[in-house]
């Protein structure tokens, strides 16, 4: 197994640790749907996807995962309150725009959500621009700059200042160290490369 599928089968059993079995899933970028059908075949979930490359949506029918083309922010307008257990962000909230209003927004179409991202601030990021003046090239960033998607990378310090301020209560939370596989419990900010947090809206 490469190293990018060993990531994605840790990444997927901790996701489904916190999913119960039949319920009903949102997931927001939702790629080829890979995550889907692992949930599908793990937890007998109702699981419905969306992206905006009509070709993964194509793999995506493909898997028989339901799913829908189109802008994040316009398909959960659609949705009424509640209508989902979870919505999942893997790998997705660095890549939208107004991350604070679409987040309010999947915690009100579902009960929690799942939220899945490359810690900005590990310390081998920071090394690489310390010492090069320039971002690290490797798995998790493959390509320069100029050949990549527009992103907002963000860290677990931030994210977390982010739950706080805007009421969102952190249910449970994941860290993992570079290999994005061994538990990262020291200093995570620093040492863990890859983060997932289980979030839901704080009661009153």
């Amino acid at each position: 197994m490469s190293l990018y599928k060993n990531r994605r089968q840790v990444d997927f059993q901790i996701i489904a640790k916190w999913v119960h079995d039949g319920d009903r899933i949102l997931d927001l970028g939702c790629g080829r749907g890979i995550l889907l059908e692992y949930l599908q075949q793990k937890k007998s979930i109702y699981g419905v996807g969306v992206d905006i490359d009509f070709d993964k949506i194509l793999s995506c029918i493909q898997r028989k995962v339901n799913a829908y083309q189109g802008d994040v922010r316009a398909i959960l307008a659609q949705f009424p309150d509640g209508a989902f257990d979870r919505v999942i962000f893997s790998r997705t909230v660095e890549q939208l725009e107004d991350s604070a209003e679409i987040i309010a927004e999947a915690l009100r179409v579902g009960q929690r959500a799942t939220i899945g991202f490359v810690n900005a601030a590990y310390w081998r990021n920071r090394w690489h621009f310390a010492r090069h003046g320039a971002r690290i090239l490797n798995e998790v960033y493959p390509r320069p700059w100029y050949q990549s998607l527009p992103t907002n990378a963000f860290s677990i310090q931030e994210f977390e200042g982010f739950c706080e301020q805007a009421g969102i209560q952190i249910v449970q939370r994941v860290h993992l160290r570079g290999d994005w596989c061994e538990t990262c419990r020291l200093l995570p900010n620093l040492l863990a490369g890859y983060a997932i947090y289980d979030i839901t809206a704080a009661t009153s």
